[in-house]
């Protein structure tokens, strides 16, 4: 059998835990329903204390983790969305074991925001990786050896795995499957789970979310300007010339505090508005147009797929909310 360990992180994810043990309980089913040995030896394991939430998964009982505890598969949950270092603090003990199970032939997987987590251990320096599409911007910044790829579904680098947001982890667990059992059992499984096989990008599932707990007051202000300002055929330079101080101040001060560059903040804030214009309105694609910012189509349907993969046309058939 294969073993596979589930790490019981702290703050994970429940909804990130219930996916796994049912994508691999039903694997196991359907072995056992063919008159075959379940394939998938699965374990849930903890580190430091652990006492409320073992009646939560029911057959599965979780077990202390020791260094003793050789695997072939090491999953690495999703976790609650909050303090990335606290997080990170929480799960520290965790990292040693990650980097001996590698060393020992092992392969790893991480889930969503997990990939935080994989990432601290230095497993993921020089290889590619993903995580959740609104995470991007704290994962880059945080991880910058990391080769990261904000738009991918799943990423496999070396005998690790990373996987992008909420349903991206089944397609992190149909390619698991498929690597272990079949394509025959993953299909059957994608079925079961309703799971589009095909889908390959992430990014028109983001928002774009502006870090604002910088401290940096100057910074905040220029934000603040091009959120008021967005939808006037405002420029770069227009916004430096209101900011009493030097032009590769603001520029390398503001890179620093967002983590995008004064053009890549503007675009997002403009595309934002549109996506929610194209959600919520009728308004015509030129009308959305105007409204966030630009006078150019050709222009904003470039922008507008770069930065959610999608034409507006297609992104409004996808997420226009439908009344009755």
């Amino acid at each position: 059998m294969v073993q596979v360990a589930l790490l019981l992180t702290k703050k994970y994810r429940l909804l990130s835990i219930a996916a796994i043990l049912d994508v691999f309980d039903t694997v196991n089913s359907y072995y056992k329903s063919n008159g075959k040995d379940a394939i998938f030896d699965l374990n849930l394991f903890y580190i430091g204390d652990y006492t409320n939430e073992v009646a939560t998964f029911e057959k599965y009982i979780p077990k202390l983790l020791t260094a003793t505890d050789k695997q072939d598969i090491v999953l690495i949950p999703a976790f609650d969305t909050g303090e990335m270092s606290l997080f990170l603090n929480e799960n520290v003990e965790f990292l040693p074991w990650l980097q001996q199970q590698y060393k020992k032939g092992a392969e790893i997987a991480s889930f969503c925001t997990g990939a935080f987590l994989l990432a601290a251990s230095g497993l993921l320096n020089g290889k590619q990786a993903t995580t959740h599409i609104n995470a991007s911007t704290a994962f880059a910044s945080y991880f910058p050896d990391v080769t990261f790829k904000p738009d991918a579904v799943v990423t496999h680098d070396t005998r690790i795995y990373t996987s992008g947001g909420a349903t991206s982890s089944f397609h992190l667990l149909l390619r698991l499957i498929h690597n272990y059992c079949n394509r025959d059992v993953a299909v059957r499984v994608a079925k079961i789970f309703s799971i589009d096989m095909n889908r390959d990008q992430q990014s028109h599932f983001g928002s774009f979310t502006p870090i604002r707990d910088h401290g940096d007051e100057l910074v905040s202000k220029i934000q603040l300007s091009m959120e008021n300002t967005y939808s006037e055929p405002i420029t770069i330079e227009d916004i430096l010339k209101q900011i009493p101080s030097s032009r590769r101040n603001i520029i390398r001060r503001f890179k620093h505090a967002t983590g995008n560059t004064l053009i890549e903040y503007l675009q997002k804030t403009r595309i934002e508005a549109a996506k929610k214009l194209l959600e919520q309105t009728n308004q015509s694609i030129m009308e959305v147009m105007l409204n966030s910012g630009y006078n150019d189509l050709k222009t904003f349907r470039q922008l507008f797929k770069k930065n959610s993969g999608m034409p507006p046309k297609d992104y409004r058939d996808k997420f226009k909310v439908r009344v009755a």
